[in-house]
């Protein structure tokens, strides 16, 4: 499952490098370091960027599937250059029914980067028990938290966002999605599961220059706050042009929350 167009995946592509939790992405590795090679299912792997961000801090060689029911995303994750040390392969799968299938196979580690907000509940307490089944560490990163931060405020940021985090809850192909609570969601299940969890922020920071990063975002917000009919269409046009006259003139700054977690399996006493 992607859903995601191959421009908005380039578009956000430098922020999520830029994101991501440093930390968490120190303990994947010193987790990982007695290894000597590592096979990772990267699921709903859009352009493989997972891949790119995770394989310089693990293990050589290392295996890489990566799972998209997007054939055409998938084409290019495959076709993306080689990194020294890894092989990879491309499967396509439909995550929603084929889940339990893509973990087959003797896997040393699950990884998911901007996936879980998407998945309803059902659908992530399948992929915890699943990794549980299998003792499978899971990498989860780039999940949207809903904390959003606009400067400078305009009266109607808080409406348009609430009208958002609504719409995201809508199915997107795996039921009710869990939206801005899939992060508590995630925590939930993992310690339930038994597991350690690590994690940190990994906050988009979208600065004055990034404009056309910031238009994408302001209309997406307008248009789903739009959708819902929570926000009167015209509070919702006049807001999003006030917003665009601010991207225009360089005053506008936006911070996205997201999120990033490694659970794993505790050791045997």
């Amino acid at each position: 499952m992607s859903g995601f167009t191959i421009d908005w995946l380039r578009m956000r592509a430098p922020f999520d490098r830029q994101a991501r939790n440093r930390d968490v992405l120190a303990r994947v590795a010193q987790h990982f370091a007695h290894l000597p090679s590592l096979t990772v299912v990267d699921l709903g792997c859009g352009l493989g960027a997972t891949r790119e961000a995770l394989a310089p801090h693990l293990p050589r060689p290392q295996h890489w599937l990566l799972a998209d029911n997007d054939l055409s995303l998938l084409a290019r994750a495959a076709a993306a250059p080689d990194i020294d040390g890894c092989d990879t392969r491309a499967v396509p799968i439909d995550l929603a029914r084929d889940l339990e299938a893509v973990l087959d196979g003797a896997p040393d580690l699950i990884a998911t980067s901007a996936l879980l907000d998407l998945v309803s509940q059902p659908w992530l307490d399948r992929l915890v028990l699943e990794c549980q089944v299998r003792s499978l560490p899971l990498y989860a990163a780039l999940t949207y938290d809903g904390r959003v931060s606009l400067t400078p405020r305009d009266p109607l940021d808080d409406a348009i966002i609430a009208a958002t985090h609504r719409h995201h809850t809508r199915n997107k192909g795996f039921g009710p999605a869990l939206g801005p609570g899939a992060v508590d969601a995630l925590r939930a299940a993992c310690r339930a599961a038994g597991y350690a969890v690590v994690e940190g922020a990994s906050d988009w920071t979208i600065g004055p220059d990034a404009r056309v990063m910031q238009e994408t975002l302001a209309a997406w917000w307008a248009g789903a706050a739009q959708e819902t009919g929570e926000v009167a269409m015209p509070d919702v046009a006049a807001w999003l042009m006030r917003r665009r006259d601010l991207i225009a003139a360089g005053r506008s700054a936006m911070t996205v929350g997201h999120h990033d977690v490694f659970a794993h399996p505790l050791p045997a006493r």
